[in-house]
């Protein structure tokens, strides 16, 4: 059995739950285990037991934390305002420094993240061994680009951020941002290497040097007063809290320069041209899954819709913006939850066919095309459904 050790979590924090069991029902692990002790209520208790009464950080807490899919979906619904996420990754901090979690070869993956050239490489390579049908499909991975376009900048309104699994696996988004963008008289610059990785997994798993050093690295690449446009919903979030995440005025004063691709957008609906209205190019029916992380988060998921509707016809889902299970890195750790959470996104989706059969998915997420379209869901980033409709494709 492990030794007790403190969390090192904000106490105040950790009383503000008062168990009232509202979150249930938005707790993706919850609903699909029925445990309490795999809802967030049941995980504070844990971690109050950890830290306020000397309980060991044994397996089964370590295995109560490591389950979490960190959607924070929990916390819009809390009355008392629990900040579910910055205990959660307190926690996944105490238990890397621990080495109760994060073995040396995730580590491994993780640093990789830093190191865009390796990245896009890696992809490549896994792209021809995807084609010759010898990559495992129990990866989950989703049909990786050969070929990837060249991107150029356009002018200096705003920089547009590029990440690593965005720019490797969808870098035709950041094209269509770029070709959305300049269609509207706007200008987008871009970073150089620094601006690789955002360090939203690295928080994640609780590896906090890791990203403070990544955060660094790219508040470096991306200086001035322009906004910071993103169009990962992870990776905007990430960016948004550098400034919880380094406690400097310099990260306050970057945070706040950060918008989602659809809030940036948003600012300028006025100037998005309208696209062509024929019998031979139709609207495009879409149904709109929100990435937790620009729904729960960044609570962006609006301006998604005031973007797209009009250029598609917009179709909701019934489930309040549950989880779909991607989680970063977490249908890859956690697969048989990470398949149980996403099983209750596809029946959604299938309600939501019901009215509008051979309706493509958007989702403005990478993890979560990724997560979904493993399963056989046709998905799409808004920002292309609204780039296809401007070409009449």
């Amino acid at each position: 059995m492990s030794e007790p050790f403190r969390l090192a979590l904000g106490d105040s924090e950790l009383a503000t739950c008062v168990a009232c069991g509202l979150c249930l029902p938005h707790c993706p692990t919850f609903r699909a285990t029925g445990e309490e002790a795999l809802s967030p209520r049941g995980r504070i208790a844990a971690m109050r037991a950890v830290q306020w009464e000397g309980a060991p950080a044994d397996d089964a807490f370590v295995g109560f934390m490591l389950t979490c899919v960190q959607c924070r979906g929990c916390e819009p619904a809390c009355p008392s305002g629990v900040p579910f996420g910055r205990l959660m990754e307190g926690t996944r901090q105490a238990l890397v420094e621990s080495h109760r979690s994060v073995p040396w070869w995730q580590r491994l993956g993780y640093r990789t993240l830093g190191h865009h050239r390796l990245v896009v490489a890696g992809s490549r390579l896994a792209a021809v061994v995807q084609r010759a049908g010898v990559l495992p499909r129990r990866l989950g991975l989703p049909a990786l680009p050969l070929r990837t376009p060249r991107l150029r900048p356009t002018g200096t309104d705003a920089w547009l951020f590029t990440g690593c699994v965005m720019d490797a696996w969808q870098r035709d988004v950041h094209a269509d941002v770029l070709r959305i963008a300049s269609a509207a008289g706007l200008g987008l610059a871009l970073p150089g290497a620094g601006a690789s990785c955002c360090g939203a997994l690295h928080v994640h798993a609780g590896l906090m040097p890791q990203a403070r050093r990544l955060a660094g690295r790219v508040m470096a690449a991306l200086p001035g007063t322009a906004p910071v446009v993103v169009d990962s919903a992870g990776c905007g979030a990430a960016l948004k809290d550098y400034g919880h995440l380094l406690g400097t005025p310099e990260a306050e004063a970057f945070s706040a320069r950060v918008l989602d691709v659809h809030e940036w957008l948003a600012q300028h609906l006025d100037r998005l041209p309208r696209p062509p209205a024929t019998a031979a190019h139709p609207r495009r029916t879409v149904v709109v899954q929100d990435p937790c992380h620009l729904r729960h988060v960044q609570k962006a998921h609006a301006a998604v819709r005031a973007v797209l509707a009009p250029y598609a016809t917009l179709v909701e889902l019934d489930d309040d913006g549950l989880c779909c299970g991607a989680g970063g890195a977490y249908s890859a750790l956690q697969p048989e939850l990470a398949g149980e959470i996403r099983d209750r996104k596809l029946a959604a989706i299938s309600r939501a066919h019901v009215g509008a059969p051979g309706a493509v998915v958007v989702s403005a997420n990478p993890g979560c095309s990724a997560h979904l379209a493993a399963a056989g869901v046709k998905v799409m980033h808004p920002i292309s459904v609204m780039a296809e409709a401007l070409d009449g494709r």
